[in-house]
């Protein structure tokens, strides 16, 4: 078994083969042997409030084997949601991808339950959802598969899927209204990483708040919370260092590249970014080599502070790739 190359990307057939079509009562009989081994503990604590009928190691994280798969993946998930993590400690992007799992698992507060699964140590799971690459995530819900993706995707994408699975399952499964009537049923601290960083930024100490975000992503590369709010500190960083005099400094000498970017940031902070990329688009047509490409960085880090389906944003990556091609 082997993990993906290239980008993560949701594998539709993968979905497809699975729904409906996998027998988990495959390793029922081998649950059940003499030799099995004790259920492996949760990761955390049951949450108070947690859903009627569910296993005692309610945990939101959990590590299943070949011997605790019927109880703790296929009879919990008659209550709840339950996601099958395959991973293996050699891969790479599994170390991406779970912690963020992980992390989500704690936030749902008991509406669905992270079931993590070394393939090294229970090949036999894998097989029986034929899996070919890790990392594979599979959604169980009333005994069978019901969506699976491959790869490490981000975590808006990861949001997102799980949001339609919990809207999908809501009304057949008691334990996503329980856990969501209760106010997820649990408080989840506040996570001490992000906190170091918030205080940092709101303190004006955007060196200490940018050496916080890229601590965590040293640790968590596809943490997409980190990334946009290490974007935004080095945006505003560069926008409080612009004197109010930038925009007329740039207009004035259109040749100077530092007085365009930063005239361009101050643009973007006055809620004027159409000018800002129109500033920089105008920059791209006037250079070549270092220069362009240090004019092209800037404004892509400038659109990264938006939704890409902006319209402004749109616009001017078109503008962009006419400028350059």
């Amino acid at each position: 078994m082997t993990h993906p190359r290239g980008s993560a990307s949701k594998t539709a057939a993968l979905s497809a083969a699975l729904s409906g079509a996998v027998d988990l009562s495959a390793l029922k009989a081998r649950a059940e042997a003499p030799q099995k081994q004790p259920p492996a503990p949760p990761r955390a604590p049951a949450a108070e409030g947690a859903a009627p009928g569910a296993p005692a190691s309610a945990g939101a994280v959990i590590d299943v084997t070949e011997a605790t798969f019927q109880t703790e993946v296929v009879e919990r998930s008659l209550q709840q949601l339950v996601v099958v993590d395959l991973w293996a400690e050699w891969c790479g992007p599994c170390k991406q991808l779970s912690p963020v799992l992980e992390r989500l698992a704690a936030e749902s507060g008991g509406a669905w339950v992270l079931a993590k699964v070394d393939v090294d140590a229970n090949p036999r799971i894998a097989q029986l959802f034929g899996a070919q690459s890790i990392p594979t995530v599979i959604a169980i819900g009333g005994g069978q598969p019901v969506d699976a993706f491959s790869g490490a995707l981000p975590e808006p994408e990861i949001r997102k899927w799980l949001g339609s699975l919990l809207d999908a399952l809501r009304d057949r499964l008691p334990g996503i209204k329980a856990a969501e009537q209760n106010g997820g049923g649990v408080e989840v601290p506040e996570d001490p990483r992000f906190t170091e960083a918030e205080e940092a930024f709101e303190r004006g100490d955007f060196a200490a708040a940018q050496a916080a975000y890229e601590r965590i992503l040293d640790v968590e590369p596809a943490n997409e919370e980190a990334k946009t709010a290490l974007a935004q500190v080095k945006f505003t960083a560069r926008a409080e260092a612009a004197g109010p005099d930038a925009i007329a400094k740039a207009d004035a000498d259109p040749a100077d590249l530092d007085a365009q970017l930063a005239a361009a940031d101050l643009e973007v902070a006055g809620q004027q970014p159409e000018a800002g990329f129109a500033r920089l688009i105008a920059a791209v047509r006037r250079t070549a080599g270092d220069d362009r490409n240090k004019v092209r960085e800037h404004l892509v880090a400038l659109f990264e502070l938006f939704d890409s389906a902006d319209e402004r944003v749109m616009k001017a990556r078109r503008d962009l790739a006419s400028a350059l091609y």
